[in-house]
C-alpha cells in the first residue's frame, strides 16, 4: 500500500457527501413506529407489519427464543413474540433492522472488519443509552436516545466505504483506548469518526439532537447545549460499559475494568451531583441493565 497522506477538510467533506444516502435515515419503519405508539393497536396489526419483513420476523424470533430461553417449547408465532416481548423492544428492534442492512450495503466492498461485532457493540449501546437517561431522569417522547446510541460509530462505517485504503490502516495500528483510536484517524485521516459521522448525519438532513450527541459522544463536555452533552454523556457511558462485557466494536481496545465508567465525563455530566449513596443506588441499576444486554443481542444480531 503507497504511503497515506492526511485528508483535507474539503477533501473529507467531498467524499463524505458522495457516500450512498441510506433510506433508512429518512423514514425508519414509520408505518411499524405509529402503530407501536398508538394506544388503541392491536398485536394483530403490529404482526401483519412484521410479517412483510422477512428480516424483522426473523430476527424478532431469534430474538424472543434467545432472551426467554426457559420456554417450554419454541415460539414461531409473531404474535406471541410481541406479548413477551412487549412494544418497546419490538421498537428496538424494528429501529436497528433497516439500518444494519443499509449499512451493510454501505461498506459492502470492505470484507477486512468483523461488523458482526459493531453491530452488537451499536445495538447494546442504543439499548444502555436508553437506559442510563432513563435513571437519570432524561426523558424522550421518541427514539432518539435509542437512535443516538445506534449510529453513534457510523462514522467508522462511512471510513470504510470512501476511505477504504486509510480504514485498513487504521485497523492495523493498535490501540488501547477510545482516545487512541479518535487520535490514530485525526492523525491518518484528519477527522475523528465522531466527527466524520456527525458530517453524514448531517448530510441525511437529520436534526441536531442526533447529529450533535454523535459529533461529541467522546467529548460530552463540548457539546454545546446541555440537553446534547447530556444525551453524548449517555452514549459515552453506555459505550465504555458494553466494553467492559466485551463487546467492543471494531478495534480490539483494551477492555474496560467494571466500574471505570464512573470516571468518565459522561458519568460527572449525568450523576456527578449526587450524593455518594443515591450515586451508588444508580450505578447498580446501570449495572443490572448493563447485565442483560449480552444475551438480548445474542437474539437481535
Amino acid at each position: 500500500m503507497p504511503e497515506l497522506t492526511k485528508l483535507t477538510d474539503e477533501l473529507i467533506m467531498s467524499r463524505i457527501e458522495g457516500a450512498p444516502r441510506l433510506a433508512s435515515l429518512r423514514s425508519i419503519n414509520m408505518a411499524l413506529s405509529e402503530l407501536v405508539y398508538a394506544e388503541n393497536s392491536f398485536t394483530s396489526q403490529i404482526a401483519e407489519i412484521i410479517r412483510r419483513d422477512p428480516s424483522l420476523t426473523s430476527r424478532l424470533l431469534k430474538l424472543v427464543n434467545s432472551v426467554f430461553f426457559g420456554l417450554s417449547q419454541r415460539v414461531n408465532n409473531i404474535e406471541e413474540a410481541i406479548f413477551y416481548l412487549g412494544l418497546r423492544q419490538i421498537r428496538e428492534l424494528a429501529l436497528a433492522t433497516p439500518i444494519i442492512e443499509d449499512f451493510d450495503k454501505l461498506h459492502s466492498g470492505f470484507k477486512h472488519a468483523n461488523w458482526h461485532q459493531l453491530w452488537q457493540h451499536s445495538i447494546g449501546t442504543g439499548i444502555l443509552t436508553r437506559e442510563i437517561l432513563s435513571i437519570a431522569g432524561v426523558k424522550f417522547e421518541d427514539d432518539t436516545d435509542y437512535i443516538v446510541g445506534l449510529v453513534h460509530n457510523v462514522g467508522k462505517i462511512v471510513c470504510a466505504g470512501v476511505f477504504p485504503d486509510h480504514f485498513t490502516l487504521l485497523l492495523e495500528r493498535s490501540v488501547k483506548t477510545t482516545d487512541d483510536v479518535c487520535c490514530e484517524e485525526q492523525e491518518i485521516i484528519g477527522w475523528d469518526h465522531a466527527q466524520i459521522g456527525a458530517y453524514y448525519l448531517e448530510k441525511h438532513h437529520l436534526g441536531p439532537e442526533i447529529v450533535e450527541p454523535v459529533r461529541y459522544h467522546n467529548t460530552p463536555s463540548e457539546a454545546p447545549e446541555e440537553s446534547y452533552q447530556q444525551t453524548a454523556a449517555a452514549v459515552q457511558l453506555a459505550d465504555h460499559m458494553i466494553r467492559s462485557v466485551g463487546i467492543q466494536g471494531l478495534e480490539a481496545t483494551d477492555v474496560p475494568e467494571e466500574g471505570s465508567w464512573v470516571e468518565l465525563e459522561g458519568w460527572k455530566i449525568l450523576f456527578g451531583h449526587l450524593e455518594a449513596e443515591d450515586a451508588e443506588t444508580k450505578r447498580e441499576a446501570l449495572e443490572t441493565s448493563l447485565n442483560r444486554i449480552p444475551k438480548v443481542l445474542k437474539g437481535m444480531i
